[in-house]
């Protein structure tokens, strides 16, 4: 009876470890999977780190790609399903920080000319207008010929732009000026 009982904790325990997603790393306490399916495409985590300021962890960026990508301006570029997740890890984000920090990046990344992109920076900004708090996730989806998903806390919030546009926000943490060089080395797994 006892091995027939432990039999059956062991079955139960290996079918919840292998329904649940599996973490491929954990950063900052925050458990990243391994996969994310993008339409009809699986993409593989290319690597997550912590984007910080004035010594403060404030989310964490993961890259998702179909297959790994050492160069930040070859998936800039690439027109194809890829997905960045931010997970919020301060209380210290706000939409008006958030607002802020994002157009930063879309300067950034576009050598200060947003003139035709501008509408769709315009609308994916309303995303961030709803208040942010630690734990919301963010996940940006690219599917080519339909533009960016966003994505707060699983609900889809709209589709966004073109490639043009996906790449100036993939360009955020991935160009060769991003909003933080350390993060952008950790999403590039290098």
């Amino acid at each position: 009876m006892k091995k027939a009982f432990l039999t059956s904790v062991a079955s139960v325990m290996l079918a919840a470890t292998l329904a649940s997603p599996a973490s491929a790393l954990t950063v900052s306490g925050v458990d990243v999977p391994e996969t994310y399916s993008a339409g009809n495409t699986d993409l593989q985590l290319n690597g997550a780190g912590t984007r910080s300021k004035f010594f403060m962890d404030l989310y964490i960026g993961s890259l998702y790609v179909p297959e790994a990508q050492q160069n930040g301006n070859a998936v800039v570029d690439a027109d194809e399903p890829q997905a960045i997740t931010l997970h919020v890890t301060s209380g210290m984000i706000t939409s008006e920080r958030m607002t802020d920090a994002t157009m930063e990046g879309f300067e950034a990344s576009t050598d200060g000319d947003m003139s035709s992109i501008q509408a769709d920076v315009d609308q994916f900004m309303s995303v961030f207008k709803e208040e942010i708090k630690e734990g919301d996730v963010f996940d940006l989806v690219y599917l080519p010929g339909e533009g960016v998903q966003v994505l707060k806390n699983g609900e889809e919030k709209g589709t966004v732009g073109d490639l043009e546009f996906k790449k100036a926000l993939f360009g955020i943490w991935l160009s060769d000026d991003p909003a933080q060089k350390s993060l952008k080395k950790d999403m590039l797994g290098q």
